[in-house]
């Protein structure tokens, strides 16, 4: 009996530590996986940032450096100084974002709180509707809009020439996206608020919405990411600073006769720096909105 038990105990020990060994293979593969990914998805960000903190000499040098010799912060300093579009076109993208994405979440919520609290006939075939518009490829519809902007509502060159296909463009994500989250919402909260009193939008307003904020900043973070990194639109609907957003702007650092590489680098940097701050303070916003609506308990 004795012998019986010790022989279980060795092929127990040697199963726990032929499953430690696996498992610390899996661990490791994991890790290699993760830096591998992080690695291809940083490195054209940070030879973009080791770009704009070199002088011209350096840029060109042959073959490149990938640590700068000499740190040099002057192309920062002449993207805002030399340039007489930069800064216009970065006050037209922050416009553009900002309007685009508080118009796009008020309407998505008085939407999506129509579908998905609401009962009304032929509403799975309009939700449907709504996500097949975000299927659509824009750039068809560019030339019409061409077109109707200069011929027939004349706001061609326009905020307004931006933000209305912007918001046609991020209202389908936005409407979709919120219905999920108004319809697993228990129906005994909005009951509650209309028994004390509220109307239904003011239930929707200071019940569903509070309730459901990380669906929410979910959206509205995604509109805003959308909008800001919109090249299409702005490079067609505009045609001069007037409107023009910042991803067109930045293309103006390439001239007839040369490219001014550390400039560009510079103003590709800045550009991106609203968008790292804004993911990295509200990354838990994020995370628990887009996982949210996924198990439901």
């Amino acid at each position: 009996m004795a012998q019986d038990v010790v022989k279980k105990r060795a092929s127990r020990a040697a199963k726990d530590q032929e499953n430690g060994k696996q498992w610390s293979w899996a661990a490791f593969g994991r890790y290699i996986a993760v830096i591998v990914v992080v690695f291809i998805a940083l490195a054209p960000l940070y030879w973009t940032f080791i770009t704009s903190v070199k002088d011209g000499t350096e840029i060109n040098a042959y073959p490149p450096t990938l640590f700068p010799h000499h740190w040099n912060f002057n192309n920062y300093i002449d993207a805002f100084t030399k340039s007489d579009f930069f800064l216009p076109t970065l006050r037209n993208s922050v416009i553009i974002a900002v309007v685009t994405t508080v118009v796009s979440l008020l309407f998505g919520i008085l939407c999506a709180y129509a579908l998905g609290r609401t009962k009304f006939y032929g509403k799975g075939a309009m939700l449907a509707i709504v996500l097949s518009v975000n299927m659509f490829p824009f750039i068809a519809i560019v030339g019409p809009l061409y077109i109707l902007f200069t011929n027939g509502l004349y706001i061609y060159n326009t905020y307004a020439a931006l933000i209305v296909p912007n918001i046609v463009a991020t209202l389908p994500l936005t409407i979709w996206f919120l219905t999920s989250f108004f319809r697993d919402l228990p129906a005994d909260l909005e009951e509650a608020a209309r028994i004390d009193g509220a109307s239904r939008l003011q239930a929707l307003w200071h019940v569903i919405v509070p309730l459901t904020a990380p669906g929410v900043f979910a959206a509205a973070i995604l509109s805003f990411i959308a909008v800001w990194n919109d090249f299409l639109f702005g490079l067609t609907l505009t045609s001069s600073t007037a409107a023009q957003p910042v991803t067109v702007g930045i293309t103006f650092f390439n001239s007839e006769h040369q490219t001014s590489y550390g400039m560009l680098a510079a103003a590709a940097i800045v550009v991106t720096i609203p968008l790292v701050i804004l993911v990295l303070f509200l990354q838990r916003r994020i995370v628990s909105g887009l996982t949210a609506g996924a198990v439901k308990g």
